[in-house]
């Protein structure tokens, strides 16, 4: 009895746990680093657009002004964004910086070479 009582509290207490709590940084931030790596290795335009979005979808969650709904959102079981999940603003403002210039860049090796820049940025975000 006392068992069920304790497992019960314990579901409980997890269950008004924030979200953020179960938010997992670390992954997130390599999965942002890993799609702004393969836009800078694409071959297309479309193609480095397309991780690009996808690291600007990780950086900011579904939540942030910048998330774009009609590109994949690859962190979505690894937490609510970097930066809603509790990066420093100011860490994450050069990635998405980066990340929004290469979108903005239609010249394949110009982007390219902003997408290397969001991952160095990406790179220099703690997770905490």
């Amino acid at each position: 009895m006392k068992k069920s009582i304790l497992l019960g509290g314990l579901a409980a207490a997890v269950t008004l746990l924030p979200v953020a709590a179960f938010a997992d940084l670390t992954s997130q931030i390599a999965i942002a680093k890993t799609h702004a790596g393969l836009a800078a290795k694409a071959t297309t335009i479309d193609a480095v657009h397309m991780h690009l979005h996808h690291a600007l979808n990780c950086l900011v969650g579904p939540q942030g002004a910048d998330f774009d709904k009609t590109n994949e959102n690859p962190c979505a079981k690894a937490g609510n964004g970097i930066q809603a999940d509790g990066a420093s603003a100011a860490m994450v403002a050069p990635a998405i910086a980066a990340t929004k210039t290469g979108l903005a860049d239609n010249d394949l090796a110009g982007a390219q070479k902003d997408a290397m820049a969001a991952a160095a940025a990406i790179a220099k975000i703690p997770a905490k």
